[in-house]
């Protein structure tokens, strides 16, 4: 990370020559050559940040005297500055993504049809905001050839400060839903938002759905099921937990289920043909995708089957859920439904349609958890036997254990922390 030492020693001139091996905000995390952030209460770490051997300390609520930490007003604020600069020196190219719905998966599909031919990083669990952005790009190496950005944002101006920072080679939106409608209150405004992506993109160099009502209308290359497409898809089969389709006069197959897989999958495709990559090696690698964890996550304990999809949830990702579950060889299929957060005024209308479409699929079982839910329920004048609506976990768990052999979608937003209902093998 020589680049970034040559960066720090011109914004910092008084700093003393130093070696940098990694960049980390986590103090648990700090090995001997970490430049270490100290973020909020990571301040309280920065002296066992240097007894471990970090090489350079950032923070900005240190009372004390070190020449091996940078007092700043704002760490985050010079984080981002950094991580812009570096971002200029680095020859790797970036993919951001961004979108309602699908970004890390698209974004782990991606990784997988460059990493097993380049030199490629990702980003890592949820760092995809104002924070998380920076320290992924401060973590990339000059070798790195590609790195796969994924993009979040829950106001305006977000999206905007990433795109800076990032100044992205090849940019993704995958679709415009109802996420963030708290703080943005309607999907045109959550259009306006994710399109402030587009004025750091080269030209030529975007990708989004042809099929969604926004996006079809702005100058892209377009994927999706409608003919009109660029890259259209068709021919969608699914057999065995895997889904095969063509994509133009191509023959595809992905180890994931469902269309919605099948969409995220064509716009990879779109990416790596755009960086030159061939079909018969973009089929090889897509069937290495390995998915980040609670993303249609499967798992088996005493014959009850577990689609854990529990990592967040909006309207149009229930609605996929379901449908994937329909698609299940499964005789017993339940559905356990969460809150959607940050939905705004008309959450109600939105958890009672996710209720409604649930009642409209072929299932043995509507378990629903959550205040939001419950209010939702409430709305309807006749509840089906099958729709039950719980106040804790365990009785959730309690319930599921009257039904021997199943197949359980377990699916809400994140805060509401779902996944616990799995049962699994005591450790």
């Amino acid at each position: 990370m020589e680049r970034l030492c040559q960066l720090l020693q011109k914004k910092f001139p008084s700093l003393p020559k130093i070696k940098i091996q990694n960049v980390v905000m986590d103090s648990r995390k700090i090995t001997e050559g970490s430049l270490f952030f100290a973020i909020q209460n990571g301040n309280q770490y920065v002296q066992e940040a240097l007894d471990k051997g970090a090489s350079l300390v950032i923070a900005d609520r240190y009372s004390g005297n070190h020449e091996k930490v940078i007092k700043v007003e704002n760490t985050i604020l010079v984080m981002q500055e950094l991580a812009e600069e570096y971002r200029r020196c680095l020859k790797t190219k970036i993919i951001a993504i961004t979108g309602s719905n699908g970004k890390t998966t698209t974004k782990d599909i991606i990784y997988a049809i460059l990493s097993k031919t380049f030199q490629t990083k990702k980003t890592l669990g949820n760092y995809n905001n104002h924070i998380g952005l920076p320290f992924t790009i401060l973590n990339l190496e000059e070798k790195d050839e590609f790195a796969v950005l994924e993009m979040g944002m829950s106001s305006f101006g977000e999206i905007d400060l990433l795109g800076k920072i990032a100044r992205p080679d090849y940019g993704i939106i995958t679709n415009i839903g109802d996420s963030h409608l708290e703080f943005l209150k309607t999907r045109e405004n959550v259009f306006k938002a994710k399109t402030e992506l587009l004025p750091y993109l080269p030209e030529g160099c975007f990708i989004s759905s042809g099929d969604d009502v926004f996006l079809k209308k702005i100058p892209a290359i377009h994927v999706g099921y409608d003919e009109r497409n660029d890259y259209r898809i068709f021919g969608y089969q699914k057999k065995d937990r895997r889904s095969s389709f063509q994509l133009n006069d191509k023959q595809y197959e992905i180890p994931l289920e469902g269309k919605h897989n099948v969409m995220n999958a064509a716009m990879g495709i779109a990416i790596a043909e755009m960086i030159g990559m061939d079909s018969k090696t973009i089929q090889q690698n897509l069937l290495q995708i390995e998915l980040s964890p609670m993303r249609f996550e499967r798992s088996e304990y005493q014959g009850t089957k577990y689609i854990n999809d529990a990592y967040n949830a909006s309207p149009i990702s229930m609605g996929v859920a379901l449908d994937s579950l329909v698609e299940t060889t499964a005789e017993c299929k339940i559905a356990v439904l969460g809150d959607m957060l940050e939905l705004g005024e008309k959450e109600v209308t939105f958890h009672k349609d996710v209720i409604e479409k649930a009642i409209s699929c072929s299932l043995q079982a509507i378990l629903l958890y959550g205040p939001r839910m419950k209010k939702a329920l409430q709305e309807f004048s006749n509840i089906p036997n099958k729709v039950l609506h719980f106040e804790k976990k365990e009785e959730i768990k309690d319930y599921l254990k009257q039904f021997p052999r199943k197949t359980v979608l377990i699916k809400a937003s994140r805060g509401m922390k779902l996944e616990e209902i799995i049962e699994r093998e005591e450790k």
